[in-house]
């Protein structure tokens, strides 16, 4: 059987590179390891680490495709955030202008989460730790 050992990285396009920029950095708190200009391609890369642990490479290209982003629709659903404090996080978030859902409890593991959408509508969910 395949063995695979953890998930390497989510790769994000973006359509407005300094506005993503700015809502994972600043916003979110992840920290920059890496920024590069392709100029053959006219795309900005931007390599980001979670608590020391490389995990989003967020890109911009031209014109890219609209895709759609409900946390119902098919392909990818949503990027979950474990977070220690549910109430803190939409706080933090909605005196930053970014609009939250409401907290819901998950019926089965009765665990606190709420969804925000970063700036290209990217379903994000915070979810209170295990």
């Amino acid at each position: 059987m395949l063995q695979l050992n953890k998930i390497h990285h989510i790769a994000i396009i973006c359509s407005n590179y300094d506005i993503s920029k700015r809502f994972y950095t600043e916003i979110l708190g992840f920290k920059i390891i890496s920024e590069v200009y392709r100029k053959e391609r006219d795309s900005y890369k931007l390599d980001l680490s979670l608590n020391g642990t490389y995990c989003i490479e967020l890109f911009s290209f031209p014109n890219p495709p609209q895709r759609v982003s409900q946390p119902e629709a098919c392909g990818l659903r949503h990027l979950a955030f474990e977070v220690d404090a549910v109430e803190f996080t939409r706080d933090f978030l909605i005196s930053n202008n970014i609009p939250c859902e409401i907290i819901r409890t998950d019926e089965f593991t009765n665990k606190r989460f709420f969804f925000i959408s970063d700036p290209d509508n990217l379903p994000i969910e915070f979810y209170e730790k295990e």
